[in-house]
């Protein structure tokens, strides 16, 4: 059964698939700054740094403003406090499944060691 994520969780876990985008994130985490001053930093184009800061903006990572003839870009409403709670839920399931999985092996060691210690005698 494919389950589907809620759609902002789609719009938000894509947006971040991307490292420029995932840079961008970082250093508006810093200080904000304009499309140019952005495209600068990650050496792109205007044109190209606008897409990204259009991906993060549609999902609400990114929030920006044009003042005169400069938008400038800051982190937008978004917390990602949905996305935390997604990834924690999945976090919980397989530290569990890994935690079966070391109770697996010990008994299997366990059961190693004592036939090794049977042949012995």
């Amino acid at each position: 059964m494919v389950q589907r994520l809620p759609a902002h969780l789609d719009a938000s876990f894509s947006a971040l698939s991307d490292a420029t985008r995932r840079g961008v994130l970082e250093q508006l985490g810093r200080a904000d700054a304009s499309i140019s001053d952005l495209a600068e930093k990650f050496h792109m184009t205007l044109t190209g740094m606008k897409k990204h800061v259009g991906v993060l903006e549609r999902a609400g990572l990114v929030s920006t403003e044009k003042v005169g003839r400069v938008r400038t870009c800051k982190l937008g409403p978004g917390r990602l406090e949905d996305e935390t709670v997604w990834i924690e839920r999945y976090r919980r399931l397989w530290a569990s499944r890994f935690d079966e999985l070391d109770a697996v092996v010990e008994e299997l060691k366990k059961k190693e060691t004592v036939n090794a210690n049977k042949q012995r005698e």
